[in-house]
């Protein structure tokens, strides 16, 4: 005996019609009929009456029943108990991301992670950068994905880059940039301005500022964004433009265009960041698997 037998019969038991129960176990009717033909013929007893095409159960049919039942559930039982240590067992390791920034990389490492460490769950939160500086720093996260922007890693962090994103121009489909094959750096900042909120991304700013600084101009915002899908609204709606890493263009599909800018700007930094005094051998795993993926 087994316990798709003792499934199967439960089924037919509540139902009290082979054809019902059969749909109800996405099986057909021949095969049903004949396990609980083979369950009562190991059991050397008849648990239904049968009459027509609807079955009920007999005395011994409903003692059974009553047994058949507890099996189950304790066998549940017993499942839920391993399931649940197993993954008592599982170290949690918290990721912030920025999803523009790792989108052809994340996925990867999550499933390789998947398979060479299976004792570690990654919980991941979609954060802007000060919220993963703040996190790592008070220890509600362990690692972040993100930008790393020249001369802002300093103790007590640490990062490892992985990758770097050209630097484009993104525009609406209908600016009047659009036929252009590259955007001189300078008129950039002639146009609105659109960019993220000072209050997240406060090393985006700093970064901006320095690249006005380069062209003799002045960092003026037209408007201000808190997330990556409100600065492709934003750009979409308005004549404004963006100084924004490549990759955005995988988020935005066919919405936005863009265009590199001449004389060209050294691309970003992209990789991890990390508190240098909690590190341990599980932070260390994910590193070690993120540098597979370097593109450095």
């Amino acid at each position: 005996m087994e316990l798709r037998h003792l499934r199967y019969f439960i089924i037919v038991a509540e139902e009290e019609n082979v054809t019902r129960a059969a749909q109800r176990l996405h099986i057909s009717q021949p095969p049903l009929s004949k396990q609980i033909q083979e369950l009562e013929a190991e059991l050397g007893v008849t648990l239904f009456e049968r009459t027509g095409r609807s079955l009920r159960l007999n005395e011994l049919g409903k003692k059974f029943l009553i047994e058949a039942r507890a099996v189950i559930a304790r066998v549940e039982q017993a499942v839920a108990a391993v399931q649940g240590a197993n993954a008592a067992k599982k170290k949690i390791i918290k990721v912030a991301y920025a999803p523009t920034l790792s989108a052809d990389v994340l996925p990867q490492l999550l499933r390789d992670l998947a398979i060479t460490h299976p004792q570690l769950a990654v919980n991941l939160h979609d954060l802007s950068s000060e919220e993963m500086r703040e996190g790592i720093l008070n220890g509600h996260l362990d690692l972040a994905y993100t930008a790393i922007f020249p001369n802002t890693v300093k103790a007590p962090y640490k990062s490892l880059t992985l990758q770097q994103h050209p630097i484009c121009v993104a525009m609406c489909l209908t600016h009047p940039w659009v036929k252009k094959r590259k955007i001189p750096l300078a008129e950039v900042f002639s146009q609105p301005l659109i960019g993220y909120c000072k209050e997240g991304y406060g090393e985006y700013h700093q970064w901006l500022r320095d690249v006005a600084i380069q062209t003799s101009s002045h960092l003026v915002f037209a408007q201000e964004c808190d997330s990556m899908t409100s600065l492709i609204a934003a750009l979409e709606s308005s004549q404004g433009v963006a100084l924004v890493p490549s990759s955005l263009a995988y988020y935005s599909a066919n919405r936005l265009i863009f265009r590199p800018v001449t004389p060209s700007i050294p691309p970003l930094a992209v990789g991890l960041l990390w508190h240098a005094n909690k590190e341990n051998k599980d932070l260390q795993a994910v590193i070690t698997a993120a540098q597979q993926y370097s593109k450095m």
